[in-house]
């Protein structure tokens, strides 16, 4: 059974702390957005800490998490940024009380190890979406988005899509993220069942044949022939070669799950862009796809 924890309300802490790299400015205004919204913001020690690149070292990331994940009154933890570093400290953290009192946990990029785990070892739902130290550039909807799924507000997408999807109507239950995170959970205890869920995958600064590669493995795992539907995001700031690959990203993608008969909606607002609109993962969601457009709503 998937546990759904608690929609906020008014006057609820939340906290925000930093597993991975450390923030690269201030994230008052995205503090002062969440206040707006009625929430008590407090503030791990993570967030003013530094070590290389990373917010601390993995000790003091680790137990910050650890503190907020432990804290009754604390029902909210947003990542402040994502970049690299929660996969050090994944197996640091003990969840016993998070999986008796589930919180919300939410982010994306890296933080998607987060969410992975606390979907495939505790099968809790999560929110990938908009993180502090996003908020100043990220669009009015996609904050909106995020608000609307912290509080549990009734919510749906309406798509449209340049490259062509494949039609269809579809129901399941939602999993994704970074397809490159995903790919580093596989084998271990965060690695998320596919199994009738609906995927989406999102990534920033690859090359086109690093894709490949990725989608390839999942095939080649027998991931994607067990999927009920697929969502794809945003794939940018590829990177060139000298040679190109000759293949979009989309293409490339297409290709590899071209035989199945799933739908598939490409140019879904989610990833590395101003427009990455909240997702929950471990929510039942419908899909309504068409050749150029698609409406997803949850169930």
């Amino acid at each position: 059974m998937i546990k759904q924890p608690p929609y906020l309300k008014k006057g609820d802490k939340i906290a925000i702390v930093c597993p991975a790299k450390k923030l690269k400015k201030s994230i008052a205004p995205a503090i002062a957005l969440l206040e707006e919204w009625g929430l008590q913001v407090i503030l791990g020690n993570s967030v003013e800490a530094e070590h290389y690149q990373f917010a601390g070292n993995d000790s003091l990331r680790a137990a910050d998490l650890q503190l907020c994940l432990d804290d009754p009154d604390i029902k909210a933890i947003i990542a402040g940024r994502g970049g690299y570093g929660t996969i050090r400290v994944i197996d640091q953290l003990d969840f016993t009380l998070f999986n008796q009192s589930p919180k919300w946990i939410v982010g994306f990029s890296d933080i998607t190890v987060l969410l992975s785990h606390t979907f495939a070892a505790l099968h809790t739902q999560s929110i990938h979406g908009q993180m502090p130290g996003t908020f100043e550039t990220a669009s009015l909807t996609s904050l909106e988005t995020l608000r609307k799924a912290l509080f549990g507000e009734e919510q749906s997408f309406e798509v449209i899509s340049s490259f062509p999807n494949r039609s269809g109507e579809t129901e399941g239950i939602l999993i994704g993220g970074n397809l490159s995170i995903l790919i580093a959970m596989e084998g271990s205890a965060s690695e998320m069942d596919y199994t009738d869920k609906i995927l989406f995958l999102e990534d920033v600064g690859e090359y086109e044949y690093s894709i490949d590669r990725m989608m390839r493995q999942l095939k080649r795992s027998g991931k994607l022939a067990k999927l009920k539907g697929l969502i794809i995001g945003a794939f940018n700031e590829i990177k060139k070669e000298d040679i190109p690959f000759g293949q979009t990203v989309e293409e490339v993608i297409w290709e590899v799950v071209k035989e199945y008969n799933y739908p598939v909606c490409f140019n879904f607002p989610v990833g590395h862009i101003d427009d990455n609109q909240a997702l929950v993962l471990g929510k039942t969601i419908r899909i309504d796809s068409q050749t150029h457009q698609a409406l997803l709503c949850y169930k």
